[in-house]
């Protein structure tokens, strides 16, 4: 059993968010941040089953920004 999995979470272009396991086919989505780590600790519990899901959820948020030069 795994100690941490680690989620990419992105801003959605429909706005909320999109979060997706590394290492893991476990993708999910919410409309809003205060929403956001309850939906991965379901997403989690529900693809590991009880008892043999890992202790931490890591949350790594990367924002993509295109600026003019």
């Amino acid at each position: 059993m795994q100690n941490e999995i680690i989620f990419i979470v992105t801003e959605s272009l429909d706005g909320g968010y999109e979060a997706q396991a590394a290492g893991h086919s476990i993708f999910t989505q919410c409309d809003e941040y205060s929403e956001l780590a309850e939906t991965l600790r379901d997403s989690v519990k529900c693809h590991f089953g009880e008892g043999k899901q890992p202790s931490l959820i890591r949350m790594h948020f990367v924002k993509d920004e295109v600026i003019a030069v």
